[in-house]
Formats: C-alpha cells, structure tokens, sequence
C-alpha cells in the first residue's frame, strides 16, 4: 500500500515522493499574498510532507495569518489522531494497546477507519489498513529505511498480522476494536486525502468562496478562481526526473489523488523495491502500473482508490476501474514506452471540467 507521493498542486511543490501535480500560478512561499486581488496563497509542514493553499476570500492580505492559523491547527488536531509517526496519537495507543475491547476515538478517526475499511470490502483487501507491517518491514515507514530485501521468513511474520477483517469500528460511541493483540492500524494511505478535504471543508466555513488545497500532492479544487476560470492541475508522467506532464485537467468542485511506483524505492542487484505493498502477498508490486490517479468527489475517497488500483495493476486495475465507474487514469510501462489508458468515467468528468 503506498504511503506517500511527489506532486506538485498548482504550481506548488509538495516535497513528497510521487508523481506530479502542477497549475496555473506562481507557487507559493509560506506567508506571502498573491499578486492577484482577493487570494491568499500560504504552505507549511505536515504529515511528514507539505501542504499548500490558495483560498479565494474578501480582505485576502487582512486574513493570511488567521487562516493560516486555522489551518494549521486543523492538520495538528489530525495528526494527533491518525498519525503513526506520533507515539501518543490515537491510532498509536491503539496500536500499542493489546486488548480486544472498545478503544474510545475521535468521531473523526472513527469516520477514517470506517471508510477504509469500506474501501477494504470494496476492494477485496487490495486496499488494507492493517498493510503497516509489511510497510514498515520493507522500510517504508515509521521504522526507518533498509537497503536489502527482508527474508521470506520476516516477510511471512508480517504477512500473518495482515487483514482488515482483525479491525472493527463503531461510529456512535465512536471507538475501533481488534481481534488479535499484534494487529497495526496505519491509515496513510487515506489521511492526507481526508486532510486535504478537512482543511478545504474548513476553508469554506471561513468564509472562502473557493479554493485549492494540496497534501503531498493529493488535491481538492473548490469553486473558480476570481477571473471564473477553473483550477488547472497537471499529472506529472511517471519519469524520475519529473520534468514532464502527462496531462493538464482544468477542475472545479473535485478531488484527484495519484499514486505511483518511482519515486519512493530502493534497489538491490538491479532490481527495483517500490513502496507500493500488495497486501495479499507481503511485498512490492512487480507488475508494470506506474502511475494511477483517480477523480472522485472527496479527496479521501480518490487516496484510497489510487493506492488499491495501482496495487492491482494495470489490467485488474482498470477493468475494476471501470465496472465501478471510477474515473482513473492508468500509466502502464511498456517496452515502447509510457502507455496511458483512461476509463470511460474518467474522460467524462475531465471533458465536463474543461
């Protein structure tokens, strides 16, 4: 399951590994106004990556430090619920904690766990919240980096701490439970998508008539930008330098989230170890899926899908795609080269943005 992308939103640099998103404007530096009458532009630290926002509100220049305030201890107030890399966040007690019984949660983390536990049934566990183990084993997470492969035998002990079925959630009185002591939550596949729609959800309540908001490149487009036009947000083609666009979308009132393969990996003998874990097996992907972005109503929903399409690869993948009406779009690798293929959805909302 991946954990963490590059993308660039709107120009902004998202200092993540990943593919790209890019826009219209001149990027951001934190605490600067933008050039451009009643939008606001600031970034800052998150997540273990960046965020970004234009918000387009009245008395832009007067309201930066407020919003960015607000925002700032919005992301604060997830982190300190959902994040693994904070040992006293709610999911780490949970974690750590070796009962069967009721854990107490947020309202917010129970609605998190529930949703990826949904995209888990939908998925037939190609999407897992419970892949941390082998995440971590493999290097890629809280644990630290390695420059070699785990054995079989380290592999098939992560392995049995896997499945999504060990975790049950209730939403009222919000609280996660686990069947087996040694089972690991990790929702980092999904929480920067829902960062990106809670900060723009909380934008728009104060008082932002529209807006643009990146995490590590996962990204929400609310309303226009003053001139009316919509935002332009571009998926970077899935070459290590990231020097090169793919496609340009113009997007309104939509989320787009990408995972890919080339960005976060080590090597070993010539062969690559990506970050992407397929959960049924305990190691990386092997097939030939770079890239995948989908289109979706929330940001949440789009994190999650892009992490379980890209682990199913580029066939399974897109057939999934598109018997459910997903709007994705695949990069696959081929010996002529990158080949993109698009579901019927996902032409249909692009076509309709521009």
């Amino acid at each position: 399951m991946a954990t963490g992308y590059r993308l660039v939103g709107a120009c902004l640099l998202a200092f993540a590994a990943g593919p790209l998103l890019i826009g219209c404007a001149p990027g951001p530096v934190d605490g600067t106004i933008q050039s451009a009458p009643s939008v606001v532009t600031f970034a800052g630290p998150t997540m273990g990556t960046r965020y970004s926002v234009k918000a387009v509100t009245p008395d832009a220049a007067e309201r930066l430090e407020e919003l960015q305030h607000e925002v700032d201890a919005r992301l604060a107030e997830i982190n300190r619920r959902m994040s693994t890399y904070d040992p006293e966040s709610e999911l780490s007690r949970f974690n750590q904690s070796e009962s069967d019984d009721w854990f107490e949660v947020s309202p917010e983390t129970a609605k998190v766990v529930a949703y990826a536990l949904r995209i888990s049934q939908d998925t037939d566990g190609r999407f897992d919240p419970t892949v941390g183990p082998v995440v971590n084993l493999w290097g890629f997470g809280p644990d630290g980096r390695r420059t070699e492969p785990p054995t079989d035998e380290q592999v098939q002990a992560a392995l049995a701490r896997i499945g999504y079925q060990s975790i049950e959630v209730r939403l009222d009185p919000p609280a996660i439970k686990k069947s087996r002591p040694d089972v690991y939550l990790d929702l980092s596949a999904i929480a920067k998508g829902y960062g990106v729609d809670a900060v723009s959800d909380l934008l728009a309540e104060l008082g932002a008539t529209a807006s643009m908001v990146e995490i590590g490149g996962e990204v929400v487009c609310r309303g226009v930008k003053p001139d009316g036009q919509p935002w332009r947000i571009g998926v970077e083609k899935p070459d290590e330098n990231g020097s090169t666009l793919q496609t340009v979308l113009e997007l309104r009132d939509r989320s787009i989230a990408t995972s890919g393969d080339y960005r976060n990996f080590f090597e070993e003998d010539g062969r690559r170890f990506s970050h992407t874990i397929d959960p049924a097996t305990g190691r990386p992907v092997q097939h030939k899926l770079a890239t995948v972005s989908v289109l979706a109503p929330s940001c949440m929903r789009a994190d999650a899908l892009a992490t379980a399409l890209l682990v199913m690869g580029p066939d399974e993948g897109y057939n999934w795609a598109n018997e459910n009406s997903v709007a994705a779009l695949l990069i696959e690798r081929t010996p002529e080269g990158f080949r993109e293929r698009r579901t019927p959805a996902w032409d249909s909302l692009s076509e309709g943005d521009n």
